[in-house]
């Protein structure tokens, strides 16, 4: 059974949404990717949606959709994007917090450099999870 990742922010809005997207990119054969908040948008950010598409072709407006933490499966490994004390809790056996700063409202520049952090965060994450890095045991 693949372990199952969740990307969480308060408003899974923007880069919860770009992980979750990125993690189906290159974490596929290594886990499943999830996205949740503890609040939801009406829509993911447009921005961060017109950058993953550019970047990567994944079109975030057809393939997702702002979520809370109760919309989501069981996880094992929870990752906070990088939002402080409001971080939202979500039960699981591991938890890392990837410290970014949110995109929102920047120019381009900020969310491409935004976008190629995760990719590598995922690629590292799928990497440790594929060698046993992470103990999952608990």
């Amino acid at each position: 059974m693949k372990t199952k990742v969740a990307f969480v922010c308060v408003h899974n809005s923007c880069r919860s949404q770009m992980a979750e997207a990125l993690g189906k990119l290159y974490g596929i054969s290594v886990f499943e990717s999830y996205s949740a908040g503890t609040e939801t948008k009406p829509q993911i950010n447009q921005d961060a949606v017109r950058i993953i598409k550019a970047l990567y072709n994944i079109d975030m407006n057809k393939t997702q959709k702002s979520k809370l933490l109760s919309d989501i499966p069981g996880v094992d490994i929870v990752i906070t994007m990088g939002c402080n004390v409001e971080c939202p809790f979500l039960p699981c056996k591991y938890r890392e917090d990837w410290g970014l700063d949110d995109p929102t409202g920047k120019n381009d520049e900020e969310f491409i450099n935004t976008a190629k952090t995760i990719e590598e965060k995922i690629k590292d994450l799928a990497n440790r999870i594929e060698n046993n890095e992470i103990n999952l045991d608990q």
